[in-house]
């Protein structure tokens, strides 16, 4: 087996680990900021919780419900805002987005990488 086939499969069931038990996932007693959003392809919906203080993301956590994809991709963007500026995270994109997955992703799924994402820009509009 070669070696960036182990690493894939590992990464793999890395993802199917974060799927079953993600980070964040709940919801924020007083969060300053809140927004939904729902693929109407899927049927998958994700709700964004912030808690911004000094222009800057002091918790984040998500609920709903998805698929595998939208739900890791929840889990490793609140992780990765948590201490960020806002106006670096207004600055996050699908290539953000895409290289936080760290997995190909067929393009009919784009939309399920980037709800969560367009969770927190409508959160934080």
């Amino acid at each position: 087996m070669k070696h960036n086939d182990l690493n894939e499969r590992m990464y793999k069931e890395h993802i199917m680990e974060l799927y079953k038990s993600p980070n964040n996932f709940g919801e924020l007693k007083n969060p300053t900021h809140r927004h939904t959003e729902y693929n109407s392809f899927c049927g998958d919906e994700v709700t964004i919780n912030l808690l911004v203080n000094n222009a800057k993301i002091k918790d984040a956590k998500f609920s709903g419900s998805g698929c595998v994809i939208s739900t890791v991709s929840s889990s490793l963007l609140t992780n990765k805002i948590k201490g960020m500026k806002v106006e670096e995270i207004k600055k996050l994109s699908k290539v953000d987005m895409l290289k936080l997955l760290k997995i190909k992703i067929n393009p009919a799924r784009i939309k399920c990488v980037l709800l969560p994402l367009e969770a927190v820009m409508g959160a934080l509009r």
